[in-house]
């Protein structure tokens, strides 16, 4: 009996560990991952690049760090086990990919290998940049899919309809912040009605210009509903919504939607209602009181009347005063009349001792801060900013103030002592007031939570303490410009989060580059900073230190800066070379402006290939040399400005293959030779303002290039939104000689137009082609050795406001035509050889004596020379009756009176001679 029980003991172990050996041997040999989805995954990552900047938002406000997910993508490896990618623990095929937040940067084209997924069940590419893509039809090829993100991607163009065959999603964002996305109206009928299952459906910003579908109100699954910003019309239903999941209704920014305030059911779990910009109106409703889970409404910019308790009442139109019974809402935790037209608050109102936000801000509040703001002993936000409130500002009595808003207002005297005691102090904003006094750096010591300071457009000064270096060790924004701060700047706060820093017109003499880490923009422009120039923390993208007096050399090390976007060196006494770097140091550099300086040698020569450069402005130094060819790869340039330095070259034709440059500045140079003919069809199809003044180019006018400057051709400037060249934090700036002055535009606006060609040597006519130029604002081709007369096309140039034509050899009479100009402010004629009568009417009679002067052959007003009958009388001014066909009766007149001399001539001829019958045989 016991052998056998050891038999069977024996052939248990032995069979045990032949089943383990198979297990092992077939789980070692299961491949987890296709090789055909790793091949798909591998080729989907090398059709972008990695570029921090897509994911921005994540890392500003999203509370999530971004990082390149796929750059950990190894070809060989398992691509279950990549970052981002999750498989089927049977199957191994892919059934989720999130990518959000990847730096992903291109285009996912209609035939990429994402779609190549079938079995993919979530798919997240929300914050990254794919630029170019649409969501095309290869999104409704995932049947199995659940969670679909797209989100703030830069997708534009139209939705595929094939979208709404993902019936089995449950969650769908398409939101879009920045780009024009648009639905089909039919598209949006079948998502509402095929996707069923749906629980979060957020549309912000796609533009589906829709009768709002009340069914989608009928949903009970429905938790999330975000559909702001997207068309929508029509009237909200009046019957209950019962949606007991629903957490978050959004409709905000449809402002043609309206009707009365939703009535929600006793069993529902909202939080979060957003009504704001819309037609809603109304009294609020007893149901109101059903919304026992809301902790945020915002009902600003409607239509609702009835009694104040709301949370928000920004931008809608109230107007007078605040009662003093405002303050029996003793429970309120927020109050927000924002952006109305109040303009009294009342001096005493007892309650509020809950109130922890009050918005009254971008109002007509005038007078002194009533003191009860300063008692509110639960207050966090205060925003009073954009008022007309006067006087000083009161001292605090509690500390449990989080944010301020006090700016753009008349106040004046010292900041209170009592704002240095806010230690939960985060957002400190105080600017464009009549503040005064000195502001001692020692006093932030207990400000250790503020983030933001904003002084700004004050006069205030600035003690530096050695032992503030320690002082605000989370501040991220700082804005002292525009005060009387002077001396050498020693205050080394937030070594590790100081990212924008902005001292610019004061009056400091000096600047000690700090170790900042994590600096980006440093603005010190229009101080009186000496010595050379201090090289800007790695970390800067942004760099104005321009209008100082700044002297010495760039140092090579500025190079090192890699993340450099804008570098302002102008207006200083630099000098030496440029070094040569500053071409290719920065793929993200959009401006370089070395403008008024004293640098020498040449242009740098190369750029980097697929640079992002927008601004290139070396005006007014000693350079020399040719212009780059280089600059042919600046495919994104728009403003070139050479001028004012001793460059001896030919005219860049080869520029005109940029596509958008806008402006070009060559004047005062030594470019020389005809400017000739261009091999590209259409050259400088953006140009709009040129200026090649002061050079020694010669030739015929380039009548070539005035026939394809399509930019100044038909401006319908009542359907452009009127902007600056530029972004919202840096703006180009030229010089323009305009009117007979040389003025300096801080900022280019998008619909001015010039042509300076002055002071060369172009000879021949003024091409009629330069009628087409009708958005023209200026013209100048003063100084040439221009010949024949004014065209009658000037006369289309309907937006001109100053013509120059003075110093040529025109001849002929000033066209009458061109009273029609009601535009034109400056006009100058002189020194040609104009001849007969000056026209009168509209602007001509603005114009004196030295529009015209230099020109003996001209008579009549404003000139003391009066006209003869035959100077006063021109052929354009003699009364000539046409048929509107064409037909002349001057020319048939005359045809008549020969043909009846002749035929009766030879009529008594033949008569007399007795022999008509050759001439009966001819008839």
């Amino acid at each position: 009996m016991s052998k056998h029980l050891l038999l069977c003991f024996l052939f248990f172990l032995s069979f045990s560990q032949l089943l383990l050996s198979s297990c092992f041997s077939f789980s070692n040999s299961t491949k987890i991952c296709p090789h055909g989805q790793a091949l798909a995954l591998l080729q989907f990552k090398q059709s972008f690049s990695i570029d921090n900047s897509s994911s921005w938002y994540c890392d500003e406000y999203g509370g999530t760090t971004s990082y390149p997910k796929t750059e950990y993508w190894k070809e060989g490896s398992d691509c279950c086990s990549w970052d981002g990618v999750s498989c089927d623990l049977v199957t191994g095929h892919v059934i989720e990919l999130d990518l959000s937040c990847s730096c992903l940067s291109g285009t996912i084209h209609s035939n990429s290998t994402l779609f190549r997924f079938p079995h993919l069940q979530m798919l997240n590419l929300a914050f990254n940049y794919f630029y170019g893509s649409s969501v095309s039809a290869g999104f409704g090829r995932f049947s199995s899919l659940t969670h679909l993100n797209l989100s703030d991607s830069g997708f534009s163009g139209l939705i595929s309809p094939e979208i709404s065959h993902l019936s089995n999603l449950v969650s769908l964002d398409l939101t879009q912040n920045l780009y024009v996305v648009d639905i089909a109206l039919h598209g949006f009928d079948s998502l509402v009605q095929n996707l069923t299952k749906l629980q979060n459906l957020h549309l912000r910003g796609i533009s589906i210009s829709s009768v709002f579908p009340n069914s989608l109100l009928n949903r009970s699954s429905l938790i999330s509903l975000d559909l702001s910003h997207c068309g929508l019309y029509g009237r909200l239903t009046d019957n209950d919504i019962h949606l007991p999941k629903l957490k978050l209704l959004s409709l905000r920014g449809n402002y043609n939607l309206g009707g009365n305030f939703p009535r929600f059911s006793e069993n529902n779990s909202l939080i979060y209602l957003h009504l704001s910009s819309t037609n809603f109106s109304g009294e609020l409703p007893a149901s109101i009181g059903n919304l026992k889970s809301l902790q945020t409404l915002y009902l600003s910019n409607c239509q609702f009347s009835g009694n104040l308790f709301l949370l928000d009442l920004f931008d809608n139109n109230v107007s007078g005063q605040l009662p003093p019974s405002i303050g029996n809402l003793t429970n309120r935790h927020d109050l927000g009349f924002s952006n109305n037209q109040l303009g009294v608050i009342p001096s005493s109102i007892n309650g509020f001792s809950s109130l922890s936000f009050l918005y009254l801000g971008y109002n007509l509040l005038n007078g002194t801060i009533p003191s009860w703001l300063y008692t509110l002993p639960s207050l966090v936000d205060l925003d009073l900013s954009h008022n007309k409130f006067t006087g000083r500002i009161g001292e605090f009595q509690f500390h449990s103030l989080e944010i301020i808003y006090l700016s753009m207002n008349e106040l004046h005297g010292p900041i209170p002592s009592s704002i240095f005691e806010l230690v939960n102090l985060r957002y400190l904003d105080l600017s464009s007031n009549k503040l005064s006094g000195v502001l001692e750096t020692s006093k932030f010591e207990r400000l250790s939570n503020l983030t933001e300071l904003d002084v700004s457009n004050n006069m205030l000064s600035l003690t530096m303490s050695n032992n503030s270096n320690s002082m605000l060790p989370h501040i991220h924004i700082v804005d002292l410009s525009h005060n009387n701060i002077s001396g050498i700047w020693t205050w080394n706060m937030g070594k590790y989060t100081l990212y924008h820093l902005n001292l610019s017109y004061n009056l400091m003499s000096g600047f000690e580059t700090q170790p900042w880490q994590m600096m980006g923009i440093l603005d010190l422009h229009s101080n009186l900073l000496q010595g050379p120039l201090p090289t800007p923390p790695n970390s800067i993208f942004f760099f104005s230190i321009s209008h100082n007096k700044l002297s010495g050399e760039i140092s090579p090390l500025i190079c090192k800066v890699s993340w450099m976007g804008v570098l302002d060196l102008s207006y200083n006494n630099l000098s030496g070379l440029i070094p040569h770097c500053l071409g290719i140091f920065s793929g993200r550099l959009f401006v370089l402006n070395l403008r008024r300086n004293q640098f020498h040698g040449t242009i740098p020569q190369t750029f980097l290939k697929g640079n992002s450069i927008r601004t290139l402005d070396f005006n007014s130094n000693q350079l020399e040399g040719l212009v780059p060819r280089s600059l042919i790869i600046c495919r994104e340039l728009e403003i070139l400005d050479l001028g004012n330095n001793k460059i001896n070259d030919m005219f860049p034709h080869w520029l005109g293959a940029l596509p958008k440059l806008q402006v070009l500045v060559l004047l005062s140079n030594r470019f020389h030779g005809h400017i000739g003919f261009s091999k590209f069809k259409s050259p400088f199809m953006s140009l709009r303002i040129i200026d090649i003044a002061y050079n020694d180019f010669e030739g015929d006018l380039p009548e070539m290039y005035l026939r394809s400057l399509k930019a100044t051709m038909n401006i319908d400037e009542g359907n452009m939104t009127r902007e600056y060249m530029g972004t919202s934090y840096y703006q180009g700036s030229m010089m323009v000689t305009i009117k007979g002055l040389e003025i300096e535009f801080v900022k280019i606006l998008n619909t001015f137009t010039t042509i300076d060609l002055s002071s060369n040597k172009f000879q021949g006519e003024i091409p009629e082609c330069i009628g087409n130029l009708n958005s023209l604002r200026g013209l100048n081709l003063s100084n040439n050795y221009l010949t024949g007369h004014i065209p009658l096309s000037l006369r289309n140039l309907k937006m001109l406001e100053s013509l120059d034509l003075s110093s040529n050899n025109l001849s002929g009479r000033i066209p009458q035509e061109i009273t029609s100009l009601t535009f034109l402010e400056v006009l100058n004629l002189s020194q040609n050889h104009l001849t007969g009568f000056i026209p009168r009417g509209n602007q001509f009679e603005t114009f004196e004596n030295d529009s015209y002067y230099g020109n003996p052959g001209l008579c009549g007003f404003p000139l003391s020379k009066r006209c003869t009958t035959d100077e006063v009388l021109e052929p354009s001014q003699k009364i000539e009756i046409e048929f509107e066909n064409g037909f002349d009766w001057k020319i048939t007149l005359m045809g008549y009176g020969c043909g009846l001399v002749i035929g009766f001539s030879l009529g008594c001829l033949i008569f007399l001679s007795k022999k008509p019958k050759w001439f009966v045989l001819i008839m």
